[in-house]
């Protein structure tokens, strides 16, 4: 017997696979729509995902670009708000020896560490915020004379110089 030609077994395997599939369908239904939610949100994840890999390989190519800040201008704190710096004595101190280079030098390498806090040189501006509220206006006083005379970090002193700010306003 010869064998049928290829388009009618393969249109005769189609009926058979659409009657099984026809059967198969009232239990499918059921399950139908959270298939259809889950591949949607798959879908959601995966371009999401991808917007993010994007934006990250971007970030990477224009931080080239532009410096990042060590505070951004728009991280506040509590103690941050509507407080003016006071002057302090070591703003003075700083002032005049600021035209000599060589008193400026002398002051750093003469001054020890804060007794307040041994081992304020090898704190993050996030470790010296978290031990702020436990130091008095005079601790912080030293720390803000030791920080001037040594790294003068914009940062550290702001945050120092805000601190004592509101200790002194409360």
């Amino acid at each position: 017997m010869k064998p049928l030609p290829l388009t009618v077994r393969l249109a005769a395997g189609l009926a058979v696979t659409a009657v099984e599939q026809a059967r198969k369908l009232p239990g499918q239904l059921a399950g139908l729509p959270v298939t259809v939610v889950s591949e949607a949100l798959q879908l959601s994840m995966r371009l999401q995902q991808r917007v993010t890999e994007l934006a990250i390989k971007g970030d990477d190519v224009l931080s080239v670009l532009r410096p990042v800040e060590q505070e951004p201008e728009w991280a506040t704190f509590d103690e941050d708000e509507g407080v003016a710096a006071p002057a302090t004595t070591a703003d003075t101190d700083l002032d005049t020896d600021a035209d000599d280079p060589w008193a400026v030098e002398e002051q750093a390498l003469a001054a020890e560490p804060p007794a307040v806090l041994p081992n304020y040189d090898e704190l993050s501006l996030a470790q010296l915020r978290a031990r702020l509220r436990t130091l008095t206006a005079e601790d912080l006083e030293e720390l803000l004379a030791h920080e001037r005379t040594h790294a003068a970090r914009p940062e550290f002193t702001g945050m120092l110089t805000r601190r004592i700010a509101n200790l002194h306003n409360q």
